[in-house]
């Protein structure tokens, strides 16, 4: 696996001034730069990359959609550099509309664990009220937490910040845990 995976902790923020395409940098807790990632325009299905770096020479990560336009959508995480898939992410399409939650599967298409929103309360105030509210994932496989997203206050700006620290043994692999943080970024972000 890549080293540039290895990290405890990551920043994933979506540039505001993208024409075409979502483009999402992703630093280290010391704001450098180590992945970009780029949903590509104009498609039917859903298709995000995470790149080395911002020139786009080096796909590492393939995040692709298998339906168009799908409510309960499942995304294929594949290693590219591999060619193996690392799992799946699949949102869970009536429980989202109203606190988002996404299941992480295995390779073999096995629920293995869950990514969802801190609350229901404070979910329905970010959809219906105001997105002003910072958004708050909590990620559990077997029951544990091992790790959690948090969305900085920042109305124009869109940016999480991951921490594996609970993740004591590595349950998730982290190429999963950041493609999944891509999306929602990407694909959530598209709600308000």
């Amino acid at each position: 696996m890549n080293p540039k995976f290895n990290h405890h902790k990551f920043v994933v923020r979506k540039q505001i001034l993208s024409l075409v395409g979502a483009k999402i940098d992703i630093f280290d807790m010391n704001e450098k730069p180590i992945l970009f990632s780029k949903m590509k325009a104009f498609k039917l299905k859903e298709d995000i990359r995470i790149y080395d770096d911002e020139t786009m020479q080096e796909c590492l990560i393939s995040i692709q959609a298998r339906s168009v336009i799908d409510f309960s959508a499942i995304f294929d995480v594949v290693d590219v550099e591999t060619g193996i898939k690392i799992g799946s992410l699949r949102r869970k399409g009536v429980k989202s509309i109203f606190k988002d939650e996404w299941a992480i599967l295995s390779p073999n298409e096995s629920e293995i664990g869950l990514i969802k929103e801190d609350n229901v309360l404070l979910a329905l105030l970010r959809r219906f009220l105001t997105n002003l509210i910072p958004q708050h994932y909590i990620v559990e496989m077997n029951g544990a937490k091992v790790a959690e997203y948090k969305q900085n206050f920042n109305p124009i700006v869109q940016k999480l910040i991951l921490d594996f620290s609970a993740d004591h043994n590595n349950k998730l692999d982290r190429r999963l845990g950041l493609a999944a943080a891509v999306l929602l970024i990407a694909v959530e972000g598209k709600q308000g």
